[in-house]
């Protein structure tokens, strides 16, 4: 007798499409291997035969889910035969075998007799030339070899037997055997590609790609009892797919993210499987899944949270682990009704929860829920209000209470189970000190802002102390980046709390920060030129995998304009680091063609680092002397600034350079890249345009007369740039006595005409004392210095609006003969 209908085994749930691929046996695409299972046959009617074709299903404990290997209905009859004679005894036969499987039972042939009857049989198959021949065959092949003992290769020889010809031909025919479902021909179709699919290289087949339509047709088609075995198989089919290389990119771009969607919404048959396979799709593509399918995801979104809300047992808790899988980082829900209306359901819910007597077990899915929100929405889904700050003040003490328990007495086995719930605390401590520092706005009062500070300190000295205890085979732990930038969040912002503290673990950072960064091969892969041809890269991949620094360069910056922790970071090496660092991202950012979109995490960094280096040059010049990375450095400036200043929406990262640039060079004038060379000249000549076009005359409209205001390509950016412009003036000053060749690039430049002209058409009254200032002392230095600067100077009305603008020093110069 046959065996019983053997049960297809399902692909592991969420499997991972970037698993390497096994080797192509025809030229298509493979994917995670799935277990062996009964080989696809011809399943026809009941066991009673043809004229009972149309009998109710088997009973429900014989009608595995994941079964495979039979049919509920015979494919004998109908116009999907080749037109040949169908002999009663053929139907009889078909139908009467019933449920396909492969043989096995103790009166079973020896292996190798069964393996020759198994070439017979498949020889048959190859050889039939009709629909009734090809179906004899198909059960021959289940009498052949036993399901259990069917491995990968037996399956791929009954494959390439059938072909996909056949189950083609079957999912297009729309007219079943007389007395049959009209979805006979189908079912069956999709039966033997599910057991196609049991081979991983199969299941990544054209074929197969081809089909995922068809698959996503089944699952929102109206479902009766009839047609339950075709979902299980449409959902065999797609699992298999989604564990191939090309699987999830072809599922998502051919419409499964809606069937799914739509299947689990209206709860259909096999909506647990469903939902399953949406997870795996949003884990690898959630930014296709949403930017393709935003309005079925929401919907689905919005069962889950009607449900979170209303839950008052363990489904509750749960459904916190299942909400963060569907609240995109991509696409921000507080942009769309739906998706606000779901965020405020949320929001209810975790009231509720968090304002109740809770286990570990049953708070700590809440905090994770919470900290997923404050990633994608920042604080926009909490309420404003009395209410909304009670909440969020909550949730800031929790997450700071979770870590001093967590790591001020740390348990190893104990933190270890718990570094995912303290990360999610870390998120939400890095949103209370945003709001804290919030002087419109925010959700706190200042009597809450004042105690939450007071709060963190205490939960920042926690992560402190954890840190000091960290051991050197433990700096791979991405829970101690995730320690390391939450407290650089605390160091950017809070400079005299935990002072002592941090000075202390200052070496460890340091030292944490450089390991980081030289173990991430930078110097690798790079484009070995200097960047400034190749055009500014606009991709944030580029960023380190793991770039400690990045979060710490603003705690540097403050720490660095004070004598202690300024000791401590130069005698560790930090200097020398960051200008590696420094290198490393300007190569990053012009990497690749194109235009940089406005303010990338990259250009962040050489923004802070530029502060970091100002405070240097001001504070330890002979630092800036001695070592000779700021040689490098210095090179990679006078090269940068000219390719950056003409870039749209960079002005702030140029002002950064140029006067970072104009500082060093005061320190490094007898470098040998300052010595007249092309690219000093090109740097001195883009520093000139940068300073000179910051302010143009303007018509006043109180008065008659012009006035002098910050240029409109500055204006946006001014507030940023102020104080560099000013400081890059008195730089530019210091300068030209250090260069003979330097006022005649202010010469070239038309400097001198241009601003004596403004000077002589504004109101003295729109010029400031202080940009007044800043005017004197370049004029004073370039009448010095150069002759020909002074006669310029003087026959553009240098001595009469020197004296209007109260320029005594520059009065008396010009008026020297």
């Amino acid at each position: 007798m046959a065996a019983a209908p053997q049960e297809r085994r399902l692909p592991a749930p969420l499997p991972s499409p970037g698993s390497p691929p096994t080797p192509p046996g025809t030229g298509t695409d493979t994917g995670a291997a799935c277990e062996g299972t009964a080989s696809p046959v011809p399943g026809p009617c009941s066991r009673l035969g043809p004229a009972r074709c149309g009998v109710p299903p088997r009973p429900a404990a014989t009608r595995r889910p994941g079964r495979h290997g039979w049919f509920a209905h015979s494919p004998a009859r109908g116009p999907l035969a080749s037109g040949t004679a169908h002999s009663p005894s053929f139907l009889l036969s078909s139908c009467a075998t019933g449920p396909i499987a492969m043989a096995s039972g103790s009166g079973a042939a020896p292996k190798g007799v069964r393996s020759a009857t198994l070439k017979r049989c498949l020889d048959v198959l190859r050889d039939a030339s009709s629909d009734s021949e090809q179906f004899a065959a198909l059960l021959l092949v289940t009498k052949a070899v036993r399901a259990g003992e069917l491995d990968s290769k037996t399956r791929r020889q009954i494959f390439d037997a059938i072909g996909f010809t056949f189950p083609n031909r079957l999912l297009t025919s729309r007219e079943p055997p007389s007395g049959c479902p009209e979805h006979t021909f189908r079912a069956l179709g999709l039966t033997l590609l599910a057991c196609f699919c049991t081979d991983p290289e199969l299941a990544g087949h054209s074929q197969i790609l081809n089909k995922i339509p068809t698959f996503n047709d089944v699952l929102v088609s109206p479902c009766n009892p009839d047609s339950t075995s075709m979902i299980d198989d449409a959902y065999q089919c797609l699992t298999a797919v989604m564990a191939t290389p090309r699987g999830p990119r072809e599922l998502v771009t051919k419409g499964t993210v809606a069937a799914l969607c739509h299947a689990y919404v209206n709860g259909n048959y096999g909506s647990d499987r469903a939902l399953t396979l949406l997870l795996g799709l949003l884990a690898v593509a959630e930014v296709k899944c949403w930017q393709r399918d935003a309005p079925h995801l929401l919907a689905v979104l919005s069962k889950l949270s009607e449900e979170f809300l209303k839950a008052e047992d363990m489904t509750k808790f749960e459904l916190c682990e299942l909400l963060p899988h569907f609240i995109p980082l991509s696409s921000p829900l507080t942009q769309d009704s739906k998706g606000s209306e779901c965020l405020h359901r949320i929001y209810k819910g975790l009231a509720k929860i968090l304002g109740s007597k809770l286990s570990h077990s049953q708070r700590d899915p809440a905090l994770k829920l919470a900290a997923c929100l404050m990633q994608a929405c920042g604080s926009e889904w909490i309420p404003a209000g009395s209410t909304g700050s009670k909440f969020l003040a909550l949730l800031v003490n929790l997450a700071c209470v979770e870590v001093r328990l967590t790591l001020e007495e740390p348990d190893p086995m104990e933190t270890e189970g718990k570094k995912e719930v303290v990360t999610a605390c870390y998120v939400l401590m890095e949103m209370g000190i945003q709001e804290c520092l919030k002087e419109e706005e925010s959700l706190l009062e200042e009597a809450q802002k004042m105690q939450l500070i007071r709060i963190m300190e205490e939960a920042f000295g926690a992560v402190i102390f954890y840190l000091r205890q960290v051991k050197e085979e433990e700096l791979q732990d991405p829970f101690i980046f995730a320690s390391v930038r939450i407290l650089g969040a605390w160091m950017a912002e809070e400079t005299s709390a935990l002072k002592q503290e941090i000075c202390e673990l200052l070496p460890f950072l340091v030292h944490y920060a450089k390991k980081l960064f030289k173990e991430s091969g930078t110097a690798e892969g790079l484009p070995q030129t200097d960047g400034v041809q190749a055009g500014l890269a606009s991709t944030e991949g580029s960023v380190l995998p793991q770039d400690a620094l990045r979060f710490l360069l603003p705690g540097f910056c403050h720490l660095t304009a004070e004598d202690r922790p300024r000791e401590i970071l130069i005698s560790e090496g930090a200097p020398a680091l960051l200008c590696d660092y420094f290198l490393h991202q300007w190569k990053v950012l012009t990497s690749e063609p194109g235009s940089l979109t406005p303010l990338t995490s990259t250009e962040m960094s050489l923004q802070t680092a530029c502060g970091i280096f100002l405070n240097l040059v001001v504070t330890a010049p002979d630092l800036i002397r001695q070592e000779k990375t700021f040689c490098s450095l210095m090179d990679t400036l006078l090269k940068s600034l000219p390719f950056l200043l003409p870039q749209k929406d960079h002005l702030v990262l140029a002002a950064n350079i140029a006067t970072l640039g104009l500082m060093m060079a005061r320190v490094l004038a007898s470098s040998a890249v300052l010595q007249g060379t092309q690219s000093a000249k090109e740097f001195f000549g883009a520093t000139i345009r940068f300073l000179s076009e910051a302010h143009v005359t303007q018509a006043d409209p109180s008065s008659c007369c012009s006035a002098l205001a910050v240029s409109p390509a500055y204006t946006s950016a001014w507030g940023d740039i102020r104080e560099l412009w000013f400081l890059g003036m008195q730089a530019l000053a210091g300068c030209v006595p250090l260069f003979p060749w330097l006022p005649q690039a202010v010469l070239q430049a038309r400097w001198l005409e241009g601003l004596s002209e403004a000077l002589t058409r504004v109101a003295p009254a729109s010029v400031d004392f202080e940009l007044v200032a800043a005017f004197q002392g370049v004029l004073l230095e370039l009448a010095r210095a150069s002759k020909p600067c002074r006669e310029v100077i003087l026959s553009h009305h240098g001595e009469e609006w020197a004296n209007l603008y109260g320029m005594a020093a520059l009065e008396q110069c010009l008026s020297e003969r």
